[in-house]
């Protein structure tokens, strides 16, 4: 397996500490990893435009001329893969972590425990994300990224995976529960959900990041919450 990992912070003695625990994390995890260093938010840019593929982008939030935080959301914008790792000396902007959905915030001096625990679960999170639901669809076969299906819904005889793109399919909604994983909740017989885009639940409804409403069935509402609550 391997990782490919930008380090993004203006102190070079900052850098070379990630870069020394990220090889070590690497060595005892078996993992081929390859680190590129950038002294600032401008210069990681430059390369992102012509070269996305990277898995992590780890990075400071105190820089030049655009920080840290602007720097995550303008990634934001048009990649929703890679994995966010804050690495700075301040609490101050630990909100904006979550805005960007930053896999972790983690204060200066780095603990190598810590550290490492952070980059396991990005990297379990990757193999969730590369995970995708095989649906025959007009006459060809798609590949829908787990990630990106917000949920199932059954109309008569008909399912509908909900996602970037709709699509529509005669079969019982029971075949693709074992094509999903433990992000996904079968809220009852015609809806399974996708706990990481659910906002909001009453006891009626529950509400998506994307403001989509979605009746909730009976006796739903205490087996969703205990499903989010798994899930954190």
């Amino acid at each position: 397996m391997s990782c490919r990992i930008a380090v993004c912070d203006d102190n070079p003695i900052d850098a070379a500490y990630v870069e020394k625990l990220l090889n070590i994390w690497a060595h005892e995890r078996g993992i081929y990893v390859s680190v590129e260093i950038f002294p600032s938010a401008e210069a990681f840019l430059f390369c992102y435009e012509e070269d996305k593929a990277f898995d992590f982008l780890l990075l400071d939030i105190e820089m030049g001329a655009m920080d840290g935080v602007a720097l995550a959301k303008r990634v934001r914008q048009e990649d929703e893969r890679l994995q966010l790792v804050f690495i700075t000396g301040y609490w101050d902007y630990i909100g904006e972590g979550y805005d960007v959905a930053a896999l972790h915030y983690l204060l200066k001096p780095v603990k190598q425990e810590k550290f490492f625990a952070v980059l396991d679960r990005g990297m379990e999170k990757r193999k969730q994300d590369e995970r995708c639901l095989n649906l025959e669809a007009s006459g060809e076969m798609v590949r829908i990224p787990l990630r990106e299906i917000r949920y199932l819904q059954v109309c008569r005889n008909y399912v509908t995976v909900h996602g970037k793109r709709d699509y529509t399919v005669k079969r019982p909604l029971r075949e693709f529960e074992d094509q999903l994983d433990g992000r996904f909740f079968r809220a009852g017989r015609s809806i399974i959900l996708n706990l990481s885009f659910v906002r909001r639940v009453t006891r009626t409804e529950v509400y998506l990041l994307d403001q989509t409403a979605l009746p909730l069935p009976r006796g739903a509402y205490e087996r969703l919450n205990r499903g989010i609550i798994a899930r954190c």
